[in-house]
């Protein structure tokens, strides 16, 4: 490899709107992220299928065979 082309890889902190703090390495010190895996809704399992207007049941309709 090259010398003095690389960036330098440090520890970063990785900062959520919620609070959560992540410690890992990165080419920039501090990031700030509006979602992490603590807050996200697919990962707390509170995701709420909304069915709007019987959607779901005419798709059935149409492609049972």
């Amino acid at each position: 490899m090259k010398d003095k082309i690389h960036p330098k890889y440090e520890a970063a902190t990785i900062t959520c709107a919620c609070g959560e703090a992540i410690h890992t390495r990165s080419t920039k010190p501090n990031i700030k992220v509006e979602i992490c895996s603590r807050c996200h809704p697919f990962f707390t399992g509170t995701t709420k299928l909304i069915d709007t207007a019987g959607r779901v049941e005419k798709f059935k309709k149409k492609y049972k065979k």
